[in-house]
């Protein structure tokens, strides 16, 4: 009796190995697939980058905008003279009321965006913030015909809906994100936010040309609906809910990501553990001074140009587009090279993220002294250039690093960056006006020595308290329960039950 179960053990034994072999096979199989849209997680980062290049198209679109609602245009009299009146009889300081509007209300709802995303799942919020902008994007034109007030009040609650998103991604990520893909998944989607600046500025412009400006925000507003409707019903809370994953994708996701539970309602977070955690005020500090150079640029480049090297104003758009351009592309490059040293295990995790996100600010530092000396429009322009594209070595530092040191409360780590990230765009353009008075040279040097200066404190305070580890404070949710996954699967902390992975289901 004893050695027909000692036969049987080893039966049990050699089978579970021979499963085990060939479920690893399927995972590097699915790993290497050259089929882009079997890999569900690539889909979601695909759709994450039109999703955040409308949040950027839906952002700007009022800067080109603005220009043509306030150009003189001729009218013609009851007399029969024919004048030119502009369509808004706006004041230099209207104007900055009304671009300045949408940076109030983004401000206020990042961290309660990042606590949300966390109990009802990313992927909702984040079709609801870009959702809820277009269909006010839509409703710009009649309100701005009503009352300035109205176009000011619709751009404030357009920044309410758009701040939930750059938290929303993260809580998304934190489910859909392997370990060490992290880094070109978070990437690729932030690009989108740069290609959205560079292509939909141009766009703006023809659309204002060819069919007023009230077709900017209709053409845009309609793209952002028909996104919306897209990622609502492709994209799930998390890949044990993806009818259409192939098991393989979900195992290797499983286990890159660990056990985690998918009911979100059950993530505790806390909140003095977050807030005295020198890695989280790291990533902070880093936040807040890629983006003072961002935005000190996005908001002042044109005018730079114009008044040190007498660029002529159809031409400062153009010029001003190129930085970000790079910033789209070297996004790209730093994500697949950071995943890529983290996959072959040339540098640990938290190395990784320092060399990135430092390097990136010391050589941010040196470009924009650089840029303020150079003695040529193309001098200054490669220097500008190299400083903003650099950040997208940055992005894959910080930008990511919510998701290594606390994955189940990435989203909230987000929400607290970007609050006092947005800051900049608060701060930095008075200030600058302030030191500006004169136009000249000298005085833009201080506003970039600034800038440098900023970049080289976050550059220190990340190189001392940076991490890529996850910190001993984090709370995973209990997860013995339970849940609906339309029919894909389950994780629980005790491992998983995935009806994907029956032996009948197809790779």
């Amino acid at each position: 009796m004893n050695e027909d179960n000692t036969v049987s053990d080893d039966m049990k034994r050699q089978a579970a190995m021979f499963y085990n072999s060939t479920e690893r096979e399927q995972v590097k199989e699915d790993r290497t697939s050259s089929c882009f849209f079997r890999q569900r997680r690539y889909v979601v980062a695909l759709l994450a980058f039109f999703g955040f290049f409308n949040v950027y198209a839906l952002r700007v679109n009022l800067s080109i905008a603005v220009v043509a609602m306030s150009e003189p245009i001729e009218t013609k009299l009851d007399n029969g003279t024919v004048v030119f009146i502009p369509e808004f009889d706006w004041s230099t300081q209207t104007k900055g009321l009304i671009l300045s509007s949408f940076f109030y209300g983004y401000l206020f709802t990042q961290l309660p965006g990042g606590w949300l995303a966390a109990k009802i799942g990313g992927n909702r919020l984040f079709a609801v913030g870009i959702g809820a902008t277009s269909l006010l994007t839509l409703l710009t034109p009649p309100l701005a015909y009503t009352s300035t007030a109205l176009l000011i009040t619709v751009r404030v609650v357009e920044g309410l809906f758009e701040g939930v998103t750059y938290p929303c991604i993260h809580a998304v990520w934190s489910r859909w994100a392997p370990a060490d893909e992290r880094a070109r998944l978070a990437t690729l989607a932030f690009s989108g936010s740069y290609a959205g600046t560079v292509v939909s500025m141009p766009v703006c412009s023809l659309l204002a040309k060819y069919t007023g400006w009230p077709g900017i925000f209709y053409v845009f507003g309609i793209c952002g609906l028909v996104w919306t409707t897209i990622w609502w019903l492709v994209v799930k809370e998390s890949p044990e809910k993806d009818p259409h994953i192939t098991p393989a994708e979900l195992k290797y996701i499983q286990d890159s990501r660990g056990t985690q539970a998918v009911d979100s309602s059950k993530v505790r977070h806390p909140w003095k553990a977050i807030l005295t955690s020198a890695p989280v005020w790291a990533i902070v500090m880093a936040h807040f001074s890629e983006n003072w150079g961002v935005y000190t640029l996005l908001t002042f480049l044109p005018t730079f140009m114009k008044d040190v090297f007498k660029f002529e104003t159809s031409q400062t758009g153009w010029v001003a587009a190129i930085p970000y351009l790079a910033m789209g592309i070297m996004l790209q490059v730093a994500g697949q090279l950071s995943d890529w040293l983290l996959r072959k295990s040339i540098m640990t995790r938290t190395n990784i993220r320092k060399l990135f996100n430092c390097g990136a600010f010391l050589s941010q530092t040196i470009f924009m002294v650089a840029a303020a000396y150079a003695s040529s429009v193309v001098g200054c322009i490669v220097f500008l250039t190299i400083a903003v594209g650099l950040g997208g070595f940055a992005w894959s530092g910080f930008g990511v690093n919510h998701l290594d040191v606390a994955p189940p409360h990435a989203s909230v780590l987000m929400g607290l960056s970007n609050t006092l990230a947005t800051l900049p765009g608060i701060l930095s353009p008075p200030l600058a006006g302030a030191i500006v008075q004169d136009n000249t040279a000298e005085q833009w040097r201080i506003v970039f020595f600034i800038t440098s200066a900023i970049y080289l404190v976050g550059a220190i305070v990340y190189g001392m308290f940076a991490s890529g580890e996850k910190q001993h404070w984090v709370l995973d949710a209990d997860s013995d329960a339970s849940f609906d996954t339309d029919g894909a699967s389950v994780t629980t902390a005790r491992g998983y039950d995935n009806k994907a992975m029956d032996n009948n289901s197809e790779m």
